[in-house]
């Protein structure tokens, strides 16, 4: 069974910093892109970053030079750190895996809250 474990999340204030860390257990991590969504009060789930087991990286314009996505694969472990955070990154933010091997195979974690105030 798989599961993802987010942490990180919290109140910070605009301007300022956050780091995401999601724990995977159950699969085989170095074979999953790993990603970072995230939804916002009545708007719908959208990805913010992802990375690919080789390493590559795709970011949402809005977030690109602000947000960093990187894994470590010795730890199962997928972060995304966050600078310069606007009241708009206000989300539930939520690890998702999907095996680049298995089509449709994919998961997703409980999701954390990130709070930016101004």
């Amino acid at each position: 069974q798989v599961q993802l474990v987010e942490s990180g999340g919290g109140l910070v204030q605009a301007g300022g910093s956050l780091r995401l860390s999601c724990i995977a257990s159950g699969t085989i991590f170095v074979k999953n892109i790993m990603g970072w969504y995230r939804q916002a009060p009545g708007k719908h789930r959208e990805l913010v970053a992802r990375i690919t087991p080789a390493g590559t990286r795709n970011y949402e314009d809005d977030v690109s030079g602000r947000f960093t996505i990187y894994r470590r694969d010795d730890k199962n472990t997928v972060y995304q750190q966050m600078n310069s955070l606007k009241d708009e990154d206000t989300a539930v933010y939520y690890c998702h895996a999907e095996r680049q091997d298995i089509e449709g195979l994919e998961e997703w974690g409980q999701g954390t809250l990130v709070t930016v105030s101004s």
